[in-house]
Formats: C-alpha cells, structure tokens, sequence
C-alpha cells in the first residue's frame, strides 16, 4: 500500500441499484432493514460529465441502522440505457451482486417461494452449507460443532443478491444484523465482481492504487469443491475460479476476527473458459446494480493518483446528487466505479 492512502479510503460506501420507480424499491428494501436517507437530484447535463448518460437522475440513499458502509443508492433515470444484467448468469464478466447476512436464512427462503408461486420473475438456489474456515480439519457429525455458513443466490430483475447465515462463529465487525427488521438483516457485508485476466495485473490497481488492503488472494473453489459454487456460478466439470478479496485498511491479515465488512470480492476465472461480457448492462444508466462507490478522504489525491493508473476512462470531479464532490472512472478490468470525497 502506498504511504499517504493509510485510512483515508473504507468498505464499500453504497450499491447503486438502477429502477424504474422508487415506491416498490423501497418497499422492498425496508424489509431487509433499510430506511430513507438523503435524496436528490441532476440534470443531464451533470449527470454526462459524471456518469456519462445524458438524462436527467433522481437517487434516494438508503440507510442502515449507524452503518456507515453497505448503503443503498437508488438511481431513477429518466431515460435509461438499457434493462441491466436482469436474471441472467453470475458467470459472465461485468457481473455485479451484493451479500447480506441473515439470522433467519430459512424465513428469506420461505418468502421466496411464496413470491416463486405468485408468480414473480426470479431465480434462487437453495441454501447450501458451506465450511469457510479450516476447510481441511474434518469434523464428526453430532460430536463436533458445526462452523460455516448457509448461503444462498437470490436474482430478479432489479436485484442479484446472495444471503448468508453464520453457525457456530460470530465476526463483531462483519455486518451488524437489524434484529427488528422483518427479515433479519445486515447491512451489505460484501459485493462482487467477475473478471478474467491470467496475469492478475488488474488486480493491483485495487491494493496498489486505492489503497485497500488484500485479505485473501487466489482462494479456489471448483465444481467438485463447491455445490453452492457450482450453483451460483453455474461451473461445469472441471472448471473452476479464483477469488482474490480486499478489505477497509483497518481489517486484517492476519486475525480474522478483526475481518471488517464492506468487502470487494473478486471472481476471478481462468482464460480458458469462454465468458460472455455484460459491462455495458451494469454501468451507470443500466436497471438493476449497476454501480460501486467508495468514499474517500483527501478526494483530489485520489483523482491524480488514479488519472496516472492504467484507468481508461475518467471523470473531472463534479458535485453528485447529493451536493457531494466526486468523480468516476473505469478501473483496468473494466468496471465502472465512483467515488465521493466530503463536502468541503
């Protein structure tokens, strides 16, 4: 990590999630926990130096409990671009998905199937077990504690969601659970990504350039390893990916108990799998998640630091709906980014 950047950049700050109206959305979205925030405004003009789409944007910022990492940002254009990433497959590059953390994985499942049976557009996978942690260290059944995790895959047309339920272990600063809210749930713990690049160049830009630290680099997981992998991520015999994660400086190394929320994981699949693109479907002006932002301190540094990275497109810096400074740019991989710096 680069001296100077120490502190000054978190977890992912919001989800920036592309829908046709905000009534549902909200509705929706309170039962995981979230309220209004801050709304506001742009014209079309702005929001084409900002985010390059010429039409005019409402967005409303959903909070969470104190959190301050794992927001909500709704973005109503008046002219979208296109119907977003919608249900198709999380195996394709552009990909974009938040996780949540639940205590209650099986009242999610059963809203689930409930909204299958009415009819409702989505696609789900059931709630697979997963060991995390000392994957090698065999435990006996009916003797030993369970450790892992419950996870699954939630997708709709404006929503790609994965919940997960800890067994056996807690992590204090790993999503903090709204036990009042109807379905039990964390703020967003993690978001992810799918790239392809067999160098790994493009990952540095993460450690390298924003300053995040690397927590855990090149964990494999493949079609034998994995049922829910191979679910999620509809792998096939014999393939398998990668995942690289980088966290809030302030995480750790080392002690995962010190693991902090706010997560950026990313998807990394060999260049011998043949991957469909969907860039242009989760970008600003797309339905559905569309959008990544991170809030920094020191926003300027940030600015020159990243216009003399490998970037390949960037923005001047400009005050966003919400009267914040901030500007975006596509990072090397090829994912749209945004990020806010404080009101001066």
């Amino acid at each position: 990590m680069h001296q100077g950047l120490q502190n000054v950049i978190e977890g992912i700050y919001e989800v920036c999630i592309g829908v046709p109206e905000p009534i549902a959305a909200i509705q929706y979205w309170e039962q995981f926990g979230y309220r209004i925030g801050q709304q506001g405004e742009l014209p079309a003009t702005v929001a084409k130096q900002l985010y390059g789409v010429d039409s005019s944007l409402r967005s409303i910022r959903l909070y969470h409990q104190h959190a301050d990492h794992g927001l909500i940002r709704l973005m109503i254009w008046q002219n979208p671009i296109n119907h977003g990433l919608k249900m198709g497959s999380m195996k394709v590059k552009g990909n974009r998905w938040a996780t949540t953390l639940t205590a209650d994985i099986i009242n999610i499942l059963n809203h689930v199937e409930e909204a299958k049976a009415a009819g409702w557009a989505l696609w789900f996978t059931r709630p697979h077990w997963e060991v995390i942690y000392n994957k090698e260290k065999k435990k006996r059944p009916f003797i030993d504690a369970m450790v892992g995790v419950r996870e699954m895959l939630l997708l709709q047309p404006f929503t790609r969601q994965v919940f997960f339920q800890r067994f056996g272990y807690t992590l204090p600063d790993y999503g903090n659970i709204d036990l009042n809210s109807p379905l039990k749930t964390s703020q967003f713990t993690h978001i992810g990504m799918v790239v392809q690049d067999d160098s790994k160049e493009t990952l540095k830009f993460y450690d390298e350039v924003l300053g995040l630290l690397r927590v855990r680099d090149d964990v494999e997981t493949s079609y034998e390893s994995s049922l829910a992998g191979r679910e999620i991520f509809d792998l096939q015999p014999g393939e398998k990916f990668f995942v690289t994660a980088f966290d809030d400086p302030r995480s750790s190394t080392t002690d995962f108990m010190a693991a902090r929320s706010g997560r950026l994981y990313i998807v990394r699949f060999p260049g011998s799998i043949n991957l469909d693109s969907r860039y242009e479907a989760a970008q600003p002006g797309s339905l559905g998640m569309c959008l990544y932002t991170y809030r920094v301190r020191e926003l300027n540094q940030f600015c020159d630091r990243i216009k003399a990275s490998s970037i390949q497109k960037f923005t001047t810096i400009a005050e966003n709906e919400f009267g914040e400074p901030s500007f975006s740019f596509v990072a090397p991989d090829g994912y749209f980014w945004n990020l806010i710096g404080d009101r001066g």
